[in-house]
């Protein structure tokens, strides 16, 4: 008789995203079991305008200022009032900038606007995920907005956790959020991967990318990490419920 409302899930998790972005609620929600709620807070985002249009190439000052209070602490405070169990920091680029170290201090100060509630983000967490399946070598591809110099960050903080990147860069492929198409990133990424990078790793938040998990870890043979993914895996972890019960999105959530 009684139709789903969304009042009875099992973990809320909340999403800080930037204010014109609709990417990480998009592939977040694709990905979640029906019973985890999803509860976003935006966070002005000075490369992104009306209607989500997005400046081509983003520069690092925007990327940078995003990371920093007030409007990221004042949304976090917000945020963590509601009745969710982690946050998730759903914003690749500020971690390129900042540094893990940067990344870190940036997730401690959050933490204490949270309130002591877990706050995760998507560096960080593709790191612990690279680790838990034993990768030490990856491929990085990043959105065709992120400009060599931005991909050269990212390159530069996973060298920095540890791992060899022989491979690392921007997708060559049109540069807006709409006109990205799973099939045309699956092409892309599988004609350009090394043989000796062990994994890929496809940063941006904003980047339609969930949907080839599936289809490049078949045709590569080879985990394939996705910013949005490993976001969600971390903050379910974070909140202390299960992920082996989402299939479709990469082998990685079949590991505790």
């Amino acid at each position: 008789m009684w139709q789903p409302d969304g009042w009875d899930v099992r973990v809320r998790l909340g999403v800080l995203t930037p204010h014109a972005d609709v990417g990480p609620e998009s592939e977040l929600r694709a990905m979640a079991p029906a019973d985890v709620g999803l509860h976003a807070a935006r966070v002005p985002f000075g490369a992104m305008g009306s209607g989500g249009s997005m400046d081509p190439t983003i520069g690092l000052a925007p990327v940078r200022a995003f990371a920093e209070p007030p409007y990221v602490d004042e949304a976090t405070a917000l945020l963590a009032a509601a009745p969710v169990a982690a946050i998730a920091f759903a914003f690749t680029s500020s971690a390129y900038a900042l540094g893990a170290r940067g990344e870190a201090r940036m997730l401690d100060r959050l933490g204490v606007r949270a309130g002591g509630l877990p706050v995760v983000a998507t560096c960080a967490a593709t790191t612990e995920a690279l680790r838990v399946l034993g990768v030490t070598r990856l491929g990085l591809v990043d959105p065709p907005w992120f400009d060599a110099a931005l991909n050269g960050l990212g390159r530069d903080y996973y060298r920095d956790a540890g791992f060899d990147v022989p491979f690392a860069a921007p997708c060559g492929l049109p540069s807006g959020q709409a006109l990205i198409r799973p099939e045309a990133l699956h092409d892309w990424v599988a004609a350009r991967l090394p043989d000796e990078a062990e994994a890929v790793v496809i940063g941006g938040n904003g980047f339609r990318a969930v949907g080839v998990i599936e289809a490049l870890e078949a045709t590569l043979g080879r985990p394939v990490l996705t910013a949005n993914q490993v976001l969600l895996w971390a903050a379910l972890r974070a909140a202390g419920a299960p992920t082996d019960g989402i299939g479709g999105y990469g082998g990685l959530f079949a590991r505790s």
